[in-house]
């Protein structure tokens, strides 16, 4: 069963119609020909299978996502418009609010995360990281995402937060069952609700106040949101917030970094001489491979969209990855360049509702790329990469790497 959207019956005049299906297994696996096909369309198009208007260049994605008044998030992320239909859980205080709550949510979590928090973190972090690439280094041949990629992050951040060590695996299903659930009710959908469901009784039993480890990231942010106002469940969905997407995307970052430095021997050679150029070489892999590739507004009044009418209640469905490849924002956007100035992709969002876990993730990003740099004399791909099919995210499911300890 397909969903589609219960908003504008038709698209106006003159824009620009495609059969395209963007959650097609297909079309997940390999998107670039779609993307350029949306792009070289229009500034807006109109998807006839969903029945919403899409928007793929960077000054139109950028453009939605900074006009957080006009195209709202409180009518959800995803294709279900909340307006109309009833969530699947209730909303993210944060994901799916709009100002002034998300504002004040938002206050609440940026008062503990911040640049100072980060700082304090790095020595740990980079330790990790060392640690966990001199021992998968030296087996050789590894799969760079279950034995780099995930394991780093389900080490770092869980500890980070003062997540019970027990059923730490639970956070990979559940993210990869909230991201899914923004596309269509199909056969992904349902895969990842079935799987997702059995991990979501663990994901809200941590985040209860009172049931996460004392000093952590998860009972501040308790602590903060209650000297707020917020009630014991509202604090519980502030924390899963950050368990439902502080997990897979950046697992998915991590890997399609492996996966470039393999694939592009000259660019780990330049991270090999310059250890230093982590940070950048995560940026890129931001955003030439965005592991985030769509999320939803809706126009929540009548406006335009680069002169195109659309109407009170238009789901917008926004690729991000199509905008951080778009060649009238980057030059040579299909090539992985470590040296490139990033700056202004949209992988991580853009506007208020930029995402909060991004200095983070660029962090874990930076540690592990930086650990790899250090301690690994050649990265290359042993075996055929499989793609990890979801209706938002884009990253790896298995990734064969061979890998040369430095001397």
């Amino acid at each position: 069963m397909a969903r589609t959207a219960r908003s504008a019956a038709e698209a106006p005049a003159g824009v620009p119609r495609l059969d395209l299906d963007p959650f097609s297994d297909d079309f997940l696996r390999n998107p670039y020909a779609g993307h350029a096909a949306m792009r070289d369309a229009g500034p807006v198009v109109w998807l006839e299978r969903y029945r919403v208007y899409a928007v793929a260049r960077h000054q139109e994605v950028s453009g939605v996502l900074a006009d957080h008044g006009t195209f709202v998030s409180s009518r959800g992320v995803g294709l279900s418009d909340f307006a109309k239909e009833k969530p699947w859980r209730p909303p993210s205080l944060l994901l799916e609010a709009d100002p002034p709550e998300h504002t004040a949510a938002r206050h609440v979590v940026t008062s503990i995360l911040n640049p100072k928090l980060l700082r304090t973190l790095k020595e740990d972090f980079q330790l990790k990281a060392d640690a966990l690439v001199a021992e998968v280094a030296a087996r050789g041949e590894v799969d760079g995402v279950h034995d780099l990629a995930e394991r780093y992050p389900l080490q770092v951040f869980p500890d980070w937060v003062g997540l019970s060590r027990e059923g730490r695996e639970n956070l990979l299903p559940y993210g990869s069952m909230v991201f899914n659930t923004f596309g269509p009710i199909n056969h992904l959908y349902e895969k990842a609700m079935e799987r997702g469901s059995r991990a979501a009784g663990w994901i809200m039993e941590q985040c209860t106040p009172g049931n996460i480890e004392p000093g952590g990231f998860g009972a501040q942010l308790h602590a903060s949101a209650a000297a707020a106002g917020y009630t014991e469940e509202d604090q519980a969905r502030l924390l899963r917030s950050f368990l439902s997407a502080g997990v897979d995307t950046t697992v998915h970052g991590i890997g399609s970094a492996l996966h470039c430095l393999a694939a592009n021997p000259e660019q780990f050679r330049l991270l090999k001489d310059k250890p230093s150029l982590a940070r950048a070489a995560f940026e890129e892999t931001i955003r030439h491979a965005s592991p985030v590739q769509t999320f939803f507004r809706t126009a929540d009044t009548d406006t335009e969209v680069s002169g195109v009418p659309l109407p009170e209640g238009a789901k917008v469905l926004m690729f991000l990855a199509a905008a951080n490849r778009d060649p009238r924002q980057w030059e040579r956007p299909d090539e992985f360049d470590i040296t490139r100035r990033a700056g202004g992709h949209v992988g991580f969002g853009f506007g208020v509702h930029a995402c909060l876990g991004q200095m983070l993730a660029r962090l874990e990003g930076e540690c592990l790329l930086g650990a790899v740099a250090r301690l690994v004399d050649r990265i290359e791909l042993a075996g055929e990469p499989e793609i990890q099919l979801n209706n938002t995210l884009r990253g790896l499911e298995r990734l064969p790497l061979r890998l040369t300890p430095a001397a």
